[in-house]
């Protein structure tokens, strides 16, 4: 199924490739229409459909005067489904990131898909940049829409943010799933790595122009690059909209991300809790997911994707799904659902 869609992938990159270019030379006699953002506001549409029909819908939360949270959410929350909590890393909002999971994780769960602050339409004036900070946000706008217990499922920069939720709510969360995360590593694997990698992280990890798109995609998949017959046009497009809002206090993220805080003094969580790694992760390698296996526990599984990158939930995300769902469903459910 993953080999069908890699093909479908590289079908579809190409010819939209071309529609891409056709529009822009018809459009290039008129200025002020090629610099209007077309094929981004589409594809978001079209994503937001897809969670629509997923039997989820966007709201709003004021979680104070300075403080304000995006969630999508079930319409009707179904009480013989568990509650489960998808959260983004880097490299866009939460529809980019899960649009490979909504539609089979919402088969089996009451999903709850936050914004993280300064990712889609979240937001503060306060001034903290922490993990446990943007945690805080996230239980305090669950509590708001009635979920009193939940699982979670976090991905690379969301799994710092998700195991700061799970150790600080024992009370709430359940079981946690990990995907890709450097969780655990000290300030000076993460300057090794860094050097390894060979670019400024804030430059990787906000891309400012097409070519660092592309190195970002390039780090982070294994197999192919979704972008590879992306015009610049519409790679730019993508960036300016979606990747350079709120610029300054996802820097300042960053910044603290890979300071000397706590990672060293690293909680070990209550929760059973499913690592899930690509074997091929140039990112957080696999040596950063044993580490953090060995530093939760008996409580604690690794499980391995071959031949997959850091991106996992967009490059394998059938064997995700079902990973998540063997791990947190009870076991005489159908798991294929």
């Amino acid at each position: 199924m993953e080999s069908l869609r890699l093909c479908f992938h590289n079908f579809l990159s190409f010819h939209l490739s071309i529609i891409v270019k056709i529009f822009r030379w018809l459009f290039s006699p008129l200025p002020t229409i090629k610099r209007f953002p077309l094929f981004v506001p589409f594809i978001d549409g079209y994503i937001s459909l897809l969670f629509r029909f997923s039997n989820l819908s966007p709201c709003t939360l004021d979680l104070d005067d300075q403080t304000t949270i995006h969630f999508w959410a079930p319409n009707h929350r179904r009480y013989d489904k568990p509650n489960l909590v998808l959260i983004h890393g880097y490299g866009g909002d939460a529809k980019w990131q899960f649009m490979y999971q909504v539609k089979s994780l919402a088969q089996s769960f009451n999903l709850y898909i936050p914004d993280l602050l300064f990712f889609g339409k979240s937001y503060t004036t306060r001034k903290e940049r922490t993990e446990e900070f943007q945690a805080k946000c996230v239980v305090q706008g669950l509590k708001e829409l009635g979920v009193r217990n939940c699982s979670m499922f976090a991905i690379s920069y969301g799994g710092f943010v998700g195991y700061r939720m799970a150790e600080m709510n024992p009370e709430m969360v359940e079981k946690v799933v990990i995907l890709s995360s450097g969780v655990g590593c000290s300030k000076d694997q993460k300057e090794e790595q860094l050097k390894k990698i060979g670019r400024d992280p804030v430059e990787l990890l906000i891309p400012a122009k097409p070519e660092d798109l592309h190195v970002l995609v390039n780090l982070s998949i294994y197999n192919y690059n979704p972008f590879k017959w992306a015009p610049d046009y519409f790679l730019q497009e993508f960036i300016d909209m979606i990747s350079r809002t709120y610029l300054k206090e996802k820097q300042e993220l960053v910044h603290h991300l890979l300071s000397n805080h706590t990672d060293c003094r690293l909680p070990i969580l209550n929760q059973e809790t499913l690592l899930i790694w690509g074997d091929k992760d140039r990112v957080f390698p696999l040596m950063f997911g044993y580490q953090l296996q060995r530093h939760l526990g008996p409580r604690a599984k690794l499980e391995i994707i071959k031949n997959t990158g850091h991106a996992a939930n967009i490059e394998s995300p059938d064997s995700v799904n079902a990973l998540i769902k063997a791990f947190i469903l009870p076991q005489s459910k159908d798991l294929n659902g």
